[in-house]
């Protein structure tokens, strides 16, 4: 986390995106997370959205708010410029519910689903959602040469594991992330911060 703390000054970017698990717990005192976050809040910059995961509560949401990150549990944002607009949703890895995270977006308009795990891809691709950002996986965090992980976290097709993918009309981003899990060792897998630009075609 400290590392972050020094990279990301030198990014340049309009909005974060946080795919959750902000503790390494899945249950008991969160406190020492939340002081993680407040430390590394000032370096996200102005507009920053997260989702919750699997070892998240909901109990954080109220302390992550008022840092000025805007956790979406099953609802959407616009996100305006000009006269233009995209749709942010967030979806709640425990309750999540894309349906509700979708009802308010219009059927035209560009729509982002910003979702703990990758392995709602059906459900988001089936819902009109034309890219979906998520985790997880930690791109199976121990990895044979070319990055092929050995396991993942999910029950998913190696392909969706990490980096970027597409499903029917969706594009999807699984990132690998910047922590671990279980054991703190990554092995042909480095961890990532990741930019994208997205631009009219």
């Amino acid at each position: 986390m400290r590392r972050l703390e020094q990279l990301l000054p030198d990014l340049e970017y309009d909005i974060c995106a946080l795919t959750g698990d902000y503790r390494a717990a899945t249950f008991g005192p969160f406190d020492e997370a939340l002081e993680g976050m407040k430390r590394l809040r000032p370096h996200l910059g102005k507009s920053v959205y997260g989702v919750l995961a699997n070892h998240d509560t909901i109990r954080m949401v109220p302390a992550l708010e008022d840092m000025g990150i805007r956790i979406l549990l099953n609802e959407c944002e616009p996100i305006s410029r000009g006269d233009e607009s995209i749709y942010l949703a967030g979806i709640d890895d425990r309750v999540n519910n894309i349906e509700k995270a979708a009802a308010n977006i219009p059927s035209d308009a560009f729509s982002v689903l910003q979702s703990h795990t990758p392995e709602v891809y059906r459900h988001a691709a089936h819902g009109g959602f034309d890219l979906l950002l998520s985790g997880h996986t930690h791109g199976g965090q121990i990895c044979l040469p070319g990055s092929i992980p050995i396991t993942l976290s999910s029950v998913l097709p190696r392909r969706f594991g990490s980096g970027a993918w597409k499903y029917h009309n969706m594009v999807g981003y699984t990132s690998v992330g910047a922590g671990s899990a279980i054991v703190a060792v990554r092995f042909n897998c480095l961890p990532e911060i990741t930019l994208h630009h997205l631009q009219c075609c």
